[in-house]
Formats: C-alpha cells, structure tokens, sequence
C-alpha cells in the first residue's frame, strides 16, 4: 500500500466526494461541502489542504494553516480525518509529516494542533512524531455568542 500526499490546487467532483465521505467522520455536526466551499477553502489565504490517496483514492484529509502574528510565522493542524478503512496504515502520519515540512518550509515557529482525550490512537501519532502535550486550556466563544 502506498499513501501519497498531495496539496489541493483545484476543485474536483472527486475531492466534494471525498469530503462528504470524509467529514461526517470527524464531525457529525459539520455541513456538507459543496464545490463553492470548497473552492474558498482551497483559495483562502494561508490555508494548505492536504489529502492523502491510498492506492489513487482520496482517503484522508488534513488543513494546515499559516498565518503571521508578531511574534512570528506560526501554523496550526486543524481538521485532520483519515478514511475508517485506512486508519491504522500510516495515513495521519504521512499528511501531518508533509504539514510539518510545509510549516517548515514556510518558517514557522511552530506547529499546533488539538487533538481530545478521547482520540487515543491519534493522540499516540502526534507524540510519535515530535509532537508535546502544552499546559495550556482552550477557550471557544460559541458561535450564538458572537
């Protein structure tokens, strides 16, 4: 099996597919994508949206986002969901592998990303690669808060 990753330039009819077999896999309260969405998505600035294909089907996906704040370049990993049938066989670990050499490649001082309790494996993946567990707490104002 091999996992190539690839950044996205352009909307597909494969890539709305995959993002609606996809999404519901992470978020069961995330809207679906459409071809539109997706496009901003894609052309936001900043934004880098990374899928992985497993033997030419598009079996996971990552967003990394650069932004620049005074105290330097800085990116987050957001959104990362590989395909149920793929989990176990070196997905995540190749899209946030190829996230990191972008940040780094871009300057970043740092890359971030979030990850519950709950998501054991993925939480395993992230310390495997380099990742640390920070002292800190997450605040969200609610979107009918703002």
């Amino acid at each position: 099996m091999s996992v190539d990753i690839e950044v996205v330039r352009s909307v597909t009819d494969e890539l709305v597919e995959a993002f609606g077999r996809l999404l519901p896999q992470l978020s069961g309260s995330a809207p679906v994508l459409d071809a539109g969405t997706l496009g901003e998505l894609v052309g936001w600035p900043g934004n880098h949206l990374l899928v992985a294909r497993v033997d030419g089907r598009i079996m996971g996906t990552l967003t990394l986002v650069t932004f620049p704040i005074p105290t330097g370049l800085r990116a987050w990993i957001e959104d990362v969901v590989v395909d149920g049938d793929a989990r176990g066989r070196g997905v995540g670990a190749a899209l946030t592998t190829e996230a990191v050499r972008i940040a780094r490649a871009a300057g970043a001082r740092t890359v971030d990303l979030t990850s519950r309790p709950s998501r054991a494996a993925a939480n395993r993946l992230y310390e495997r690669l380099g990742f640390q567990v920070r002292d800190s707490k997450v605040f969200r104002l609610a979107a009918d808060r703002l």
